[in-house]
């Protein structure tokens, strides 16, 4: 940051995000090249079509979506080669006005927590990008080196919290000997993170659609909400509206098949994009 008291500070992700949510509409649309809708989209499972998928993506919904979210494993499962195709993507992204958020739920301890922190969050790595999902299941604390790469750099994080697997319910739902859940508690830990900030912090969580009663209160957050589950996995603008309440300003539905579908037709792609967009700008009311 400048010392220069002319200089205006750097946007935080929070700012940013507030910013592109207001100008764009309220959505998170997904990259997510997998080898069954290449099929779909009457590709070969080949590094080739990775990339042609990916840009057509961004070609499609790029200066139109607020938040472009590539799913890394479909990239990382062709090597280094997909890696790069990945770096392509998440550049094109940019360049159309979006913020990239990297689905890559890591989550470790000590060094290799701050390795995989500085390989997406520090600028001055190739694959530097707006956001990305961390897990926080092997403690909120052992995230700490990703929350302070964030912090320094003006990025964001998504922390798990109340997923849309069956499976999450397990960990998720447990109750510590305070009595809150374990959502609760990584929700929590995010809003102390949060606090002061405005319009919104720049420590969000992920909260599915599909979670049916909720067991935390998400009003805490001062935080963005990472909303996957909507679409193919059954969740609908009014599960959004009975989940969140008062809180549906800071929601970022994330949608991927039930646009990518559409390809590989730009036009079409763009048209299924603007749909969903238009589904959501209920959230900005």
């Amino acid at each position: 940051m400048s010392s220069d008291p002319g200089t205006a500070a750097p946007a935080s992700f929070g700012q940013r995000l507030s910013t592109a949510l207001d100008r764009r509409g309220s959505l998170c649309l997904g990259i997510d090249p997998h080898a069954q809708l290449l099929e779909q989209w009457g590709m070969a499972d080949d590094l080739a079509s990775l990339e042609r998928f990916a840009l057509t993506c961004v070609e499609a919904f790029g200066d139109l979506a607020p938040v472009i979210k590539p799913q890394s494993a479909f990239f990382e499962r062709f090597g280094s080669r997909g890696i790069a195709v990945l770096e392509r993507t998440v550049a094109a992204a940019r360049a159309a006005g979006a913020l990239v958020l990297l689905d890559v739920k890591r989550g470790d301890i000590g060094s290799t927590m701050a390795a995989y922190a500085q390989a997406y969050l520090d600028p001055s790595s190739d694959l530097a990008v707006d956001a990305i999902t961390l897990s926080p299941y092997l403690g909120v604390g052992s995230l700490e080196p990703a929350f302070e790469l964030a912090a320094r750099h003006q990025a964001g994080v998504f922390v798990l919290s109340l997923t849309s697997n069956k499976e999450g319910p397990q960990v998720q739902h447990a109750r510590l000997a305070d009595g809150r859940t374990v959502a609760q508690s990584v929700i929590d830990e995010l809003a102390s993170r949060n606090a002061g900030a405005e319009p919104l912090g720049s420590f969000g969580v992920v909260v599915g659609a599909t979670i049916g009663d909720s067991v935390a209160q998400l009003g805490r957050l001062n935080g963005p909400y990472l909303v996957p589950g909507i679409g193919a996995q059954g969740g609908t603008a009014a599960d959004v509206r009975r989940i969140f309440g008062a809180s549906l300003r800071a929601v970022l539905p994330s949608v991927s098949r039930e646009v990518l579908r559409a390809g590989p037709d730009v036009p079409a792609l763009r048209a299924a994009a603007e749909q969903a967009v238009e589904d959501f700008l209920f959230l900005r009311g």
